[in-house]
């Protein structure tokens, strides 16, 4: 039955089996029809099993609203209950619409996940997290975009047969890391597997699709958690380390530098997302701040950012082969977040700990 009914005291919406009247005949008309963060039921064929995905923590990466969207219009009966979660709709509303990351001066809900849970983005984090308690699902999937172009690739705080087999549902690459940054993810440390999807670039129609794909086997098949079932053998890259600009780091995008950016990379740098990047190829230019406009981030201190990259007459190499990814030309997103991650070309961390 399609019902709408509203929650003023945690802030969210909710939509149980929705009609195709309700969502519209586009995913923009559904987004247009929604008032804030909605909570989406639909009934499965066994009512004794809850699966969860979220979509749209940042208002700018479409791809599993839209496979969202697609998916409730087939009008398809799950396997299992499904609850999705929309958690950044008041961003994605935002004209034009799906290109706000978070609302102009406020937080990145996916870093909202955590105490205190302050501020509108830790209610509606702390809102949603109370709504997976209250499902107590099997397991947990949140569906993002690449901030820049690039191949599909999950994340994960914890490696297994349960976590791999998500995984296997939408890639064949999986980043395990021990960095905590109040992410969805982390919900993996309630015992619920959780994965994050990162489904390639937001403006990518193969990104859309492999959503809807991986959508539609998260919700048919009778057992997901099964690696001996996953669609392809998982390459596992673990502990990455994080470079970051320093808050006060200036970054532009030039086939040449200017002199006026502490730091220059070229406009398709993004083609270096998963390759190998040898100690002989440049990434780009500093300038006369050198490296000390970096950081480097590891899961549990700050790394001497020289044995990540090095400086030769005014350009930036890595400072061993190393495998990038995570990489954006988009310096809003460069300077919130950060430039790239990096392991080791074998995928192996750059630090042991």
């Amino acid at each position: 039955m399609d019902t709408v009914t509203v929650s003023n005291s945690n802030r969210l919406e909710y939509l149980n089996d929705p009609s195709p009247q309700t969502l519209g005949r586009s995913p923009l008309e559904w987004l247009e029809r929604l008032n804030g963060p909605t909570v989406v039921r639909v009934a499965g064929r066994d009512r004794s099993r809850t699966r969860a995905m979220a979509t749209l923590n940042h208002g700018n990466e479409p791809s599993g609203f839209f496979a969202l969207h697609r998916w409730l219009l087939e009008q398809r009966t799950p396997e299992v209950n499904m609850l999705f979660l929309l958690g950044g709709v008041y961003p994605a509303k935002i004209p034009p619409v799906l290109t706000q990351r978070q609302l102009p001066g406020g937080r990145d809900l996916n870093r909202c996940f955590k105490e205190p849970f302050e501020g509108d983005e830790g209610a509606i984090a702390h809102a949603l997290l109370e709504e997976l308690r209250d499902a107590n699902p099997e397991c947990l999937l949140d569906v993002h975009n690449t901030s820049g172009t690039g191949p599909a690739f999950a994340v994960t705080i914890t490696n297994d047969a349960a976590h791999q087999a998500l995984t296997s549902l939408f890639t064949d690459r999986l980043i395990m890391t021990d960095l905590r940054l109040g992410a969805l993810m982390e919900y993996s440390e309630q015992e619920v597997p959780t994965v994050t999807i990162e489904c390639g670039g937001a403006q990518d129609d193969h990104a859309h699709e492999l959503a809807y794909e991986g959508l539609v086997r998260y919700t048919s098949r009778a057992d997901v958690l099964s690696l001996e079932k996953a669609d392809w053998d998982v390459a596992v890259l673990r502990n990455p380390i994080r470079v970051e600009l320093a808050p006060e780091a200036t970054i532009e995008y030039r086939l040449e530098p200017t002199g006026l950016a502490d730091l220059t990379l070229p406009p398709d740098i993004e083609h270096r997302n998963f390759g190998v990047v040898s100690p002989d190829e440049p990434l780009g230019w500093v300038g006369k701040k050198g490296l000390s406009i970096l950081n480097a981030i590891s899961h549990n201190r700050t790394e001497n950012v020289t044995q990540v990259l090095r400086v030769k007459d005014g350009q930036v190499y890595p400072a061993q082969a190393i495998k990038a990814f995570m990489i954006t030309t988009n310096p809003a997103i460069a300077k919130s977040d950060c430039l790239f991650y990096a392991v080791k070309a074998t995928g192996d961390p750059l630090f042991e700990s």
